[in-house]
């Protein structure tokens, strides 16, 4: 794991100058690789590459970058690890075009790799995680990758006559020409995600390669040219390729799926420094635990964050999990002030606005397990695979029936409950709740009312999902000049209206937008900020695409989600152990907002300030504001979109 950043200046340039701005680029990630820095250039070709790097395989000189194939043609700089490599690196032997292996390094393998088969096929035959920049000497070109899933970042733009790119945007910001301006369209989008969805960024001109595909670039490129991304892989291709070919028998689709995941935590679990993973005691987490136990005789280190706040407490599920599978585990209860001290942080560790509020116990938890190792797996992507979302459980179900009620009439209930406070709503639900079955139990069930009142006022499927994915219900009358752009996110379900079931398209587009550019990059700027790397076993490649052959009714049964993945956990994990209302990895915005964050929260929300930084409606600002204040609403999530794009102007654009 490592940060990676580099230049290309066409025509070329004097050595100093290239390794210079290099250099600068590269230090504004040092947190991503303390353990060594290093700095290549040829400057008749204008290219320069840095890395900063963080060893955990190959702890020799002999795994340092930037690297040399063994023939000459191809120098890398190389951000992530390639679970296969060594079984890359065994077909490479066997089909005698291994190099003499200066070490064990997944680098050098995957140098090897691209030499033998030539870029795109060398790729297709990675597992793992990754984004790298390979300088082709023989045809002249770079070439930036990124990985199947989109786990590790890759930025690129024009800065002046430079083509930039970097692990983050502030290695883009540290050279001299960096002036970009404000995309308003990807601040519309953000508002309604909470996140700026690939290949936007929120500088117009700077983009963010999409998963699973590279790009290349010629030496002699026109400054400010931009060729179309070449995919080399496609989860949508996999996804309704796999409709023929359904996997009908349950107890080979258990098996199955326990037999992959174990085979991803094996890959996973290699490394040359301590390892250990995250625990929340919720099904995801809790099957990669226990997979990773299985395959040991010492105890698995484990981390899991507790607050004192009820109903966002999963220590003590975590802990429970944890003595029963018998692992090493840590955990560590923070108040409200350790995690709040965390807020001042997150413009410089996300460089655009970046809104999921969970953001905050990912950076304490990572914090925690990084004071005794140095990678940790991690039990994301369960969810958007195996439909673990309330909208996975309910969506399909919910459309078929609302679109038997009259339109006036869905409008008309939709508009009541638009005026039901969530915390009223909220106290009568938790007084139903010990009469209620546990299928129809929910945690925050008064947010679940209001959205409901959202729900009601659109019409079709495609509209019902964006609604259900949106904090911002309309940004366009948030954002100053705003835009929206159908292709972003939620285009994704508009391009799949007549191949897939509902929970196939959900699913899909869950994994192509909000796991890609929501969940795995807070996971990843959370983790390497302290310069811990994580991992994911559910994104092995092998696991995803038998995920594609998962019928509906193995996912989602009985009001509950990710039935299959249950069914593995119940064979390490007694189910009344795992058995409870999904709550996510969050904190308590609205009570915060209402206390100790008051004041931050007013005065990055004052008229004045918001009329001088032009970006939001202050008008709609101040009403949800006070309406959030006088518990006549609970904005928090989208009062949280605004503060995070207003902290992250004050820190980037410098208008205060």
């Amino acid at each position: 794991m490592c940060g990676i950043a580099g230049l290309l200046r066409p025509g070329g340039a004097d050595e100093s100058g290239l390794s210079g701005t290099a250099a600068r680029m590269t230090a504004a990630l040092a947190h991503r690789g303390p353990d060594a820095s290093g700095i290549w250039t040829r400057a008749d070709a204008g290219i320069a590459f840095g890395q900063r790097r963080l060893a955990i395989l190959d702890l020799s000189e002999a795994g340092a970058q930037p690297m040399h194939s063994a023939c000459g043609r191809y120098t890398i700089t190389f951000n992530g690890e390639i679970y296969n490599h060594l079984d890359i690196r065994a077909e490479l032997e066997v089909a005698g075009a291994a190099p003499n292996w200066r070490g064990h390094s997944d680098t050098e393998t995957l140098l090897a790799a691209i030499r033998q088969w030539s870029v795109a096929p060398a790729l297709q035959r990675l597992i793992g995680m990754f984004a790298f920049a390979l300088w082709d000497a023989e045809t002249r070109q770079l070439i930036l990758a990124r990985d199947r899933f989109g786990e590790k970042p890759l930025f690129y733009g024009w800065s002046g006559a430079d083509l930039v790119f970097g692990s983050e945007l502030k290695a883009l910001a540290a050279h001299p020409d960096w002036a970009p301006s404000l995309d308003r369209a990807a601040l519309t989008a953000f508002m309604r995600y909470s996140y700026v969805p690939a290949p936007a960024t929120i500088w117009s001109g700077v983009r963010k390669l999409p998963q699973a595909s590279f790009v290349s670039f010629a030496a002699d490129a026109a400054p400010g040219s931009a060729p179309a991304p070449q995919a080399y892989w496609s989860l949508r291709n996999r996804v309704v390729e796999a409709q023929s070919h359904r996997i009908g028998n349950e107890t080979e689709a258990i098996a199955r799926l326990e037999q992959l995941l174990s085979v991803a935590v094996k890959r996973q679990c290699l490394s040359d420094v301590p390892l250990g993973a995250f625990l929340s005691g919720g099904v995801d987490s809790s099957t990669i635990v226990a997979l990773m136990q299985a395959q040991t005789s010492q105890p698995v280190r484990t981390f899991s964050i507790g607050f004192s706040e009820g109903g966002y407490n999963e220590a003590e599920d975590a802990r429970r999990v944890a003595q029963h599978l018998g692992t090493d585990h840590t955990e560590l209860y923070v108040d409200a002030r350790t995690a709040m001290d965390v807020i001042p942080k997150l413009p410089r560790i996300y460089d655009e606005p970046f809104a999921d509020s969970s953001q905050i116990p990912t950076h304490l938890v990572a914090q925690l397990a990084r004071r005794h190792v140095t990678v940790a797996l991690s039990g994301d992507a369960g969810d958007e695979l195996f439909g673990g979302y309330n909208r996975h459980v309910w969506g399909g179900a919910l459309q078929a029936r609302l679109g038997r009620v009259p339109m006036p009439l869905r409008r008309a209930v939709g508009a009541v409950l638009g005026v039901i406070a969530p915390e009223p709503a909220d106290t009568i639900l938790k007084l139903l709740q010990p009469v209620l079955p546990a299928r129809l139990k929910v945690r925050h069930a008064g947010d679940q009312v209001a959205k409901l009142g959202h729900i009601l006022a659109v019409d079709g499927f495609d509209g019902l999902y964006r609604t259900l994915c949106s904090i911002d219900q309309d940004p366009l009358r948030t954002v100053i000049g705003g835009e929206e752009r159908a292709s972003w996110a939620g285009g994704e379900m508009q391009q799949l209206r007549t191949q897939l079931d509902p929970l196939d398209r959900m699913t899909l587009a869950d994994s192509l937008s909000y796991l890609s550019d929501d969940i795995l990059q807070k996971v990843d700027r959370a983790a390497m900020a302290v310069a811990l790397e994580t991992r994911v076993p559910f994104l092995d490649k092998d696991v995803v695409e038998f995920s594609a052959t998962v019928p509906a009714h193995m996912k989602v049964r009985d009001g509950r989600g990710k039935w299959l993945v249950r069914q593995v956990l119940y064979r390490h994990v007694p189910a009344e152990m795992i058995d409870r209302p999904k709550t996510g990895f969050s904190v308590p915005l609205d009570a915060w907002l209402r206390g100790p964050l008051k004041a931050w929260a007013a005065d990055l929300l004052s008229p004045a300030r918001l009329k001088r930084q032009g970006l939001f409606d202050s008008a709609r600002v101040s009403r949800m504001f006070d309406e959030h204040l006088s518990r006549r609403h609970n904005h928090s999530y989208w009062l949280w979109n605004v503060l995070m794009a207003q902290a992250w102007h004050d820190e980037w654009a410098g208008a205060r």
